[in-house]
């Protein structure tokens, strides 16, 4: 029997892995009580208005959904003084970053330049696409060296994708290391800011905001989800902020209908909750300085974070720590898997499951 004959560079990929379920950790490890800290997810979870909407849009799931998603697109052009041609909407941001792939790569000498470690689906969009794929390491102190990256840019490169905060290490990249990268190299490469976790590191000097260069630059794009501040992981909407001539080619190459009913009706509730989102960012700032300190006391070096998880180098490897954690019943990230086999990344939770994590942390590095 022949083989199915595969494209190369698809079977050189790897699934993305996310964060063992919670049921699965109960049913492998006979625990009764377990507390996930591993996917970045509002511990708050959604607004009560998302879930109220959802509930009452839940009788049209029959019919399919507005393929425009205007109403969600008007609230968000609304809420951020941005035309509404430049507002673009997915599946989860990740389905933005793949559009991305799609409509500007078509050449194995095409190029895409990120910081490594950072987020995951970005190296796939490459991967994908079958061209190169260049990776940047990061600072001393862990923070997308923007400076490196300007150097890197040749005639090839067609993406630059900023993690801002950069998810595994949670740190940031300034305002001035953007304007320098902007002025250094040319209008034709595309540089996507990705700011799942804006919410949260919004207000500290020095942090920009995607918005004020999307104005600015046409080949500036600035991407956030629904997924972290606002609670809304499990029904998956992103959006972006483009020029027009880029939401024209993603409104071309997208899939119809790409954002379901649910989600639409929830994000544009939720988009209203400002209420649900200050109590998040509050909380989550709590446990970030809890979880912090935590580190220091136990002899590991913490990275600064300004998103709603935290990294810190153990000073020795990290997977037994996490599967100690895990046999306890919390389950984490291991930075093997990233290529930092002595880090540990850890979610923040409510304020009982952050308790929880330092209390059984102690116990294995005490």
């Amino acid at each position: 029997m022949a083989e199915i004959p595969f494209r190369p560079n698809v079977l050189k990929m790897s699934p993305y892995s996310p964060g063992k379920p919670i049921d699965e950790v109960k049913r492998e490890l006979g625990l009764t009580k377990v507390i996930k800290l591993a996917s970045n997810e509002n511990p708050l979870g959604p607004s009560p208005k998302a879930v109220a909407a959802v509930k009452a849009a839940a009788d049209q799931i029959h019919l399919y959904p507005d393929g425009s998603a205007f109403s969600l697109r008007d609230a968000l052009a609304n809420h951020y003084r941005l035309p509404i041609e430049q507002i673009v909407v997915g599946n989860g941001s990740d389905e933005i970053i793949h559009l991305l792939g799609q409509i500007l790569l078509g050449s194995s000498d095409d190029e895409i330049i990120v910081g490594h470690p950072s987020f995951v689906r970005y190296d796939a969009a490459a991967w994908l696409a079958d061209c190169k794929l260049v990776r940047v390491p990061l600072t001393a102190d862990m923070r997308i060296d923007l400076a490196a990256i300007a150097q890197t840019v040749t005639p090839n490169t067609k993406l630059i994708f900023i993690a801002n905060p950069n998810n595994p290490t949670g740190t940031i990249v300034t305002t001035s290391e953007l304007d320098n990268l902007l002025a250094s190299i040319p209008s034709t490469v595309v540089v996507v800011v990705d700011e799942a976790y804006f919410e949260f590191a919004d207000g500290t000097p020095g942090f920009p905001n995607s918005l004020d260069y999307v104005r600015k630059y046409p080949n500036v794009v600035g991407m956030r989800t629904f997924s972290k501040t606002y609670g809304l992981a499990g029904i998956r909407v992103g959006y972006a902020f483009v020029s027009e001539p880029i939401s024209d080619a993603i409104d071309r190459a997208r899939e119809p209908f790409n954002v379901n009913s649910l989600a639409q009706v929830a994000a544009i509730a939720a988009l209203s909750d400002a209420d649900h989102l200050k109590q998040t960012v509050k909380l989550n700032r709590s446990g970030l300085d809890r979880m912090h300190q935590a580190f220091l006391d136990l002899g590991a070096t913490p990275f600064t974070s300004y998103a709603n998880f935290i990294m810190a180098d153990l000073g020795r490897p990290a997977r037994p720590v996490f599967q100690a954690l895990l046999e306890r019943g919390v389950i984490t990230r291991s930075g093997d898997v990233l290529g930092l086999p002595n880090c540990l990344r850890v979610s923040v939770g409510t304020d009982e499951e952050v308790t929880i994590f330092i209390d059984e942390l102690t116990k294995i590095l005490a």
